[in-house]
């Protein structure tokens, strides 16, 4: 291998060691918050981003990307970094993706309240909402408010996508009226997660 590739993977391995240090640190101050020991695995990361249109024109909101696990897969999955609008709540992760994607937008706030955050901007004009999100440390109730908020400012058909540890669907179909679709169990994560994707029925 050329010394500059060998330069440049050793550099991302040692990024990827350091957000796993800082992903646990918060973890352990704030562990309902946080909803994660590791940041997603790559293959994960790469699940949410294929059910985005790279293509699109509409913006794409990320509910609590950390350190920007899900974030790197959407660019790598050609996503327009200026489209990405990052809602972080802690503030030690979004001055680093300020710092890793200077043309993204990154809001600090509460990724439940969607309407606080936003109001009439960017109302149907999201090509995709995708969640890291704990949606199963919350009750139903907020769940449901935060899906129906994110298709407030979906266009027609965009996808809320969101991964989970759980077995089940964190939104019941049934309660939604929403249309699901759902990947296969992805095992190369800690701990092992699905892929749940919702369009309004």
């Amino acid at each position: 291998m050329p010394p500059l590739q060998t330069a440049v993977g050793t550099a991302r391995k040692g990024l990827r060691i350091d957000d796993d240090v800082r992903f646990l640190r918060s973890w352990i101050e704030k562990p309902l918050a946080i909803g994660a020991v590791m940041p997603s695995s790559k293959p994960l990361a790469r699940a949410m981003a294929s059910y985005v249109d790279p293509h699109g024109t509409g913006k794409v909101i990320e509910l609590g990307p950390g350190t920007g696990a899900i974030t790197e897969a959407l660019v790598e999955h050609g996503v327009d970094e200026s489209r990405l609008v990052l809602v972080e709540f802690n503030s030690n992760f979004c001055r680093l993706l300020r710092a890793r994607y200077p043309a993204a937008t990154v809001i600090q706030g509460d990724a439940y309240r969607l309407r606080g955050l936003f109001g009439d901007f960017l109302r149907g004009e999201v090509s995709a909402v995708v969640s890291g999100l704990p949606l199963m440390t919350k009750p139903l109730r907020a769940r449901l408010r935060l899906l129906n908020e994110a298709f407030g400012l979906l266009q027609p058909g965009g996808p809320f996508i969101q991964f989970t540890y759980s077995v089940v669907s964190p939104i019941p179909r049934s309660l939604a009226r929403v249309r699901t679709e759902a990947s296969e169990r992805i095992w190369l994560n800690l701990p092992p997660a699905r892929v749940f994707v919702y369009r309004r029925g």
